[in-house]
């Protein structure tokens, strides 16, 4: 990891721990926070709703205001910035236990900061997570499991069983 990359973990993180709190008391859960760029960044935010319903242009319309308002007031970038405020989607990133519990039996993608077993990405079906490790069942059948930590992106992959999962889930809790 080079100094940029670590600098930008940190931003993420601050502007993760500052955004979270505004957004639940909203009712949405904040899913991810990007930084990308350097000469304008692009903040990128994406959340869910709490009450477990799609979210909406309106929500994100919410969001951004709030966001943009928390921002604005702590100003954590010096100089010009971008703001986007999406929804997570159904081929969504894995960033939080729940993610990985919710949608286990589902297929998905990781990537690790270090080598697991002599490689960086892995497909397989997310077998669930605890606080600490997450775990994907590979095709052959074998288990595999990743310290949180180590994990440098997972994202579900577009499916016609998740989509189909994903129409089926009630709209509320």
């Amino acid at each position: 990891m080079d100094g940029n990359e670590a600098t930008h973990l940190t931003l993420e993180a601050r502007l993760t721990a500052r955004i979270a709190p505004s957004l639940e008391d909203m009712g949405y859960e904040l899913v991810r926070v990007t930084v990308l760029g350097r000469e304008r960044p692009t903040i990128q935010v994406m959340a869910d709703r709490a009450d477990g319903q799609q979210i909406s242009i309106e929500d994100c319309e919410a969001i951004s205001h709030q966001v943009g308002a928390v921002l604005d007031v702590d100003d954590p970038i010096p100089t010009a910035w971008t703001l986007e405020v999406s929804s997570a989607g159904i081929d969504r990133p894995l960033t939080r236990v729940k993610d990985w519990n919710r949608y286990a039996g589902h297929l998905a993608r990781v990537e690790t900061v270090i080598p697991v077993n002599g490689r960086k990405r892995y497909n397989g079906i997310v077998m669930g997570a605890d606080e600490t490790e997450a775990k994907l069942r590979l095709d052959d059948g074998s288990e595999i499991v990743f310290k949180l930590t180590d994990i440098r992106r997972a994202k579900l992959v577009l499916t016609d069983a998740l989509i189909a999962a994903t129409a089926a889930t009630p709209t509320t809790n």
